[in-house]
């Protein structure tokens, strides 16, 4: 595989309002169909959303797709048909793995919402539904990348959330100005600034809602400019 870096800019992105939610989407998504850009290693779906009170996604299906959410301020309800649910807040992170199916809900309380969810194809079709989340913010006081969802066999005994999906792993990074992390080593990196600036080796500057997607890569280097919050994915493989 030969290396490269894509930097793809947050201006650049489809939109799709709906009701009470705006999406912003890093792949293609809905109606937004691009050949070029139906996703990145394993990782199918980005979408970063501003919801509105009470404004969300009602009651949809999925299958055989493993889902994290993150959220960046507000608070997101989730139920689904398997019976589980939660509030999620900044700081909590979540898994779903719809598995043979599954049909939830994610709607945002009080304020409204800002959240990322993505979305990557499981190890194996057809498996039970099943659901995580944790509370990872003491994890991610201490500054540097930490893994709080993972399907890869080193993170197994001590990830805060599992995943169904044995070739990936999501990092998330809430880094003071100044601070410098290190990228994982994987065939496939995605870089999301989600909040805030920061300089990433060979790629320059990201700004907030900025990407960047290196292939068989590892080791650079990323300084926060300011205050910044970093979802990392490590890929050990490609979706299809």
């Amino acid at each position: 595989m030969a290396s490269s870096v894509d930097v793809r800019r947050a201006g650049g992105r489809s939109v799709t309002p709906g009701d009470g939610v705006v999406s912003r989407h890093s792949f293609s998504f809905g109606s937004h169909y691009d050949p070029g850009n139906v996703g990145f290693g394993l990782l199918v779906v980005a979408n970063d959303d501003v919801a509105e009170p009470h404004g969300g996604y009602p009651v949809h299906p999925h299958r055989d797709v493993e889902i994290v959410t993150w959220v960046l301020s507000g608070v997101l309800a989730h139920e689904d048909t398997a019976g589980h649910g939660g509030e999620l807040a900044p700081g909590v992170v979540q898994r779903m793995s719809a598995g043979r199916g599954v049909r939830h809900s994610e709607l945002a309380t009080g304020a409204g919402a800002r959240f990322v969810q993505m979305w990557v194809p499981p190890g194996a079709s057809g498996a039970e539904p099943s659901y995580g989340q944790a509370d990872v913010t003491a994890g991610l006081a201490g500054g540097g990348l930490v893994p709080v969802v993972s399907g890869l066999r080193r993170h197994a005994a001590d990830v805060p959330v599992g995943l169904g999906q044995p070739a990936a792993a999501m990092h998330a990074g809430r880094l003071r100005g100044g601070d410098v992390v290190t990228l994982p080593s994987a065939p496939f990196v995605h870089v999301y600034v989600a909040r805030g600036a920061a300089d990433v080796e060979t790629a320059g500057l990201l700004d907030e809602g900025d990407a960047v997607r290196f292939t068989d890569e590892g080791g650079r280097t990323v300084t926060a400019r300011r205050d910044a919050e970093l979802l990392v994915w490590e890929m050990h493989a490609a979706a299809g």
